[in-house]
C-alpha cells in the first residue's frame, strides 16, 4: 500500500484519527505576490485547466506559486517536488509526494520538521483527502523520529485553481471543506505563509 491507495476512511481507521470539520483561515492577512507570478498565471492557468492533467496543473500553477512563496519568505523554507517520502512502508506510509515544505531551508535532503504536504488533483478534491492525510501522518512520524516535532502538520488538496486545506494535531484531523479559489492569489499565498509561520 502507498499514499495514493489510502481513502479517508482507511487513514482514519488505521491511524485512529478523529476526523473533524472546521475552518481555520478566517482572518489570515493576504500576501502580495510579485508581478511575474500574476502575469505567468494569467497565461498558464487557463492552459492547465484546459489540458487538465495533474502533472500540468502541478507544473503550470502549483509549482510557480510555491516557488513564489519560498522567495517571499526569503528562502527560509525547503521546497520539494515529486520526492519519495518513504517513512514507514510497513504501514503503507511510502510513495511520492507532489509537494513537501519543510522548516529547514536545506533542499538537498528532506530535513525535519516537515510541515506542509500538497497534493495536486485534476478533479474531485475530496478524493485526495485520504492520500493527503496519509502523507500528513507520515510527516508527523518523520518529525517524531527526528525529535523535531511540531504541533500541527498542514496539508492541501488542490486542482491548482481550487484549494482545500487540512490540519493534523496529534490524533485530530480537521478538514476545511471550503473550496478556496486561486483568485485572489494573495489570499492563497497568505494562507500558505500563515501555515508556515504557525510552526515558527
Amino acid at each position: 500500500m502507498a499514499y495514493s491507495n489510502f481513502s479517508l476512511a482507511q487513514v482514519q481507521q488505521q491511524f485512529e484519527l478523529n476526523v473533524l470539520q472546521g475552518t481555520f483561515f478566517d482572518d489570515v492577512p493576504p500576501l502580495t505576490s510579485s508581478g511575474w507570478l500574476n502575469e505567468f498565471l494569467d497565461r498558464s492557468a487557463p492552459l492547465a485547466a484546459t489540458l487538465g492533467t495533474e502533472k500540468v496543473r502541478s507544473e503550470l500553477i502549483v509549482a510557480p506559486l510555491l516557488f513564489e512563496l519560498r522567495e517571499l519568505l526569503d528562502r527560509r523554507i525547503g521546497l520539494f517536488s515529486g520526492v519519495d517520502f518513504n517513512v514507514a512502508p510497513e504501514l503503507g506510509l511510502n510513495g511520492t509526494c507532489d509537494f513537501l515544505l519543510t522548516r529547514s531551508p536545506n533542499e538537498l535532503v528532506i530535513q525535519a520538521p516537515a510541515i506542509i504536504l500538497i497534493e495536486a488533483k485534476k478533479g474531485d478534491l475530496n478524493v485526495g483527502w485520504g492520500q493527503c492525510a496519509a502523507e500528513m501522518v507520515a510527516a508527523q512520524k518523520f518529525n517524531q523520529a527526528a525529535t523535531q516535532e511540531v504541533a500541527t502538520i498542514y496539508g492541501s488538496v488542490t486542482t491548482g485553481t481550487q484549494w482545500q486545506f487540512l490540519k493534523l494535531t496529534r490524533q485530530d484531523l480537521t478538514i476545511d471543506v471550503t473550496e478556496y479559489s486561486l483568485n485572489p492569489l494573495d489570499r492563497i499565498l497568505g494562507i500558505l505563509k500563515w501555515m508556515v509561520n504557525s510552526q515558527s
